[in-house]
């Protein structure tokens, strides 16, 4: 039986394994800079900045999604963005991903938002996939743009 729960601080170390494994399977290994007390302090910190949930399998955590509010301005209301969802290879097929997905869905709905947004990597067809399956439609006119690094700092005007 899949159960999904709010993450609690106890969970942060768990967190972080998971994000991992979730960086090793994106085939970007060592790009995870975070930290516990990093996570701990964007989770569960005086002004939290993002929220995550737990699933498991039978009492065994098997993955985790991490997520947060947002704003449409077309909308006048919030929108819920999911930053990570990953759920390890043994558990795959066995329910978590669509329970994680379906909870959250809960929460945008509860929450009063017009929006439930993620992105994917356009080479990642079994979660395409099943994300299809979910009801989740392409943004194929919106192309995703970033920032960071030298270049953050230079748009900043602080180099």
């Amino acid at each position: 039986m899949i159960d999904i729960r709010p993450a609690a601080p106890a969970d942060v170390p768990l967190i972080l394994a998971l994000v991992r494994e979730l960086a090793a399977y994106e085939r970007e290994p060592d790009g995870v800079t975070a930290t516990e007390p990093m996570l701990d302090h964007a989770l569960f910190g005086e002004t939290p900045l993002a929220e995550a949930v737990i699933a498991e399998l039978d009492g065994v955590p098997v993955g985790f999604a991490l997520f947060f509010q947002n704003f449409s301005t077309w909308t006048g209301r919030p929108s819920l963005y999911l930053e990570d969802l990953y759920v390890r290879e043994a558990a795959r097929g066995r329910g978590a991903g669509k329970a994680l997905l379906r909870h959250l869905a809960r929460v945008a709905l509860e929450r009063n938002c017009t929006r439930f947004e993620w992105s994917v990597l356009d080479w990642n067809e079994p979660a395409i996939a099943f994300y299809r399956t979910m009801g989740a439609e392409p943004m194929d006119q919106w192309t995703v743009q970033r920032v960071s690094g030298d270049a953050l700092v230079q748009l900043a005007g602080c180099n």
